[in-house]
């Protein structure tokens, strides 16, 4: 059984290594270029807020660059997935940084839902562009948003037994704008 058993794979082996040899050459695929594992990143509209603010308080230098607190009034939230007010008493935090002068933001204030529960916002991002577009921001001109860079990452959170939970859930990047008074943020739910 034994003598059977090994010229068969002997000879299976010559077949394959003879196709082998004479098989005709395969082009090499292309390098693969980078992509991501898993699900695609997408992202749901689902509200914006527009924040009114008052005048910047200027503390001054600091170890990060000028530093500078935005005092939140108020405001208005609407969209197809939370409607409501913005809380007056937050705030944003800023500082321009030195090495390109890149605004960084944080902001903390509270939304309000049309029946009555509360969110907490934290908002972090930053805000770039041409040094013309950027002063006429600072000197509270209208500015077309499209000419600038206003991007930021928020975390809400609302108490985890009511409609609202879903919030706790998610990551949301902001596409900000800012006007003479507010800064108006789209809100996008990172899926």
């Amino acid at each position: 059984m034994r003598s059977r058993f090994v010229p068969s794979l002997l000879t299976a082996a010559l077949f394959v290594g003879a196709a082998t040899l004479h098989a005709p050459a395969r082009a090499e695929p292309p390098a693969p270029t980078w992509h991501p594992r898993g699900p695609a990143l997408r992202s749901d509209f689902a509200f914006e807020a527009k924040v009114q603010v008052a005048t910047p308080l200027v503390v001054g230098q600091g170890p990060h660059g000028p530093r500078r607190i935005v005092p939140i009034t108020g405001g208005t939230v609407s969209g197809p997935r939370l409607r409501g007010k913005v809380v007056p008493g937050g705030a944003d935090w800023q500082f321009v940084r030195p090495a390109d002068d890149v605004l960084e933001i944080e902001a903390k204030y509270t939304l309000e839902t049309e029946d009555g529960v509360l969110i907490m916002v934290t908002n972090r991002g930053v805000r770039r562009g041409p040094k013309e577009v950027i002063d006429r921001l600072a000197r509270g001109e209208s500015v077309d948003p499209s000419l600038y860079y206003f991007r930021t990452v928020a975390q809400l959170e609302a108490p985890a037994d009511g409609p609202y939970a879903w919030l706790n859930q998610s990551l949301f990047v902001g596409v900000a704008e800012r006007q003479p008074d507010a800064a108006i943020i789209r809100f996008f739910e990172i899926k």
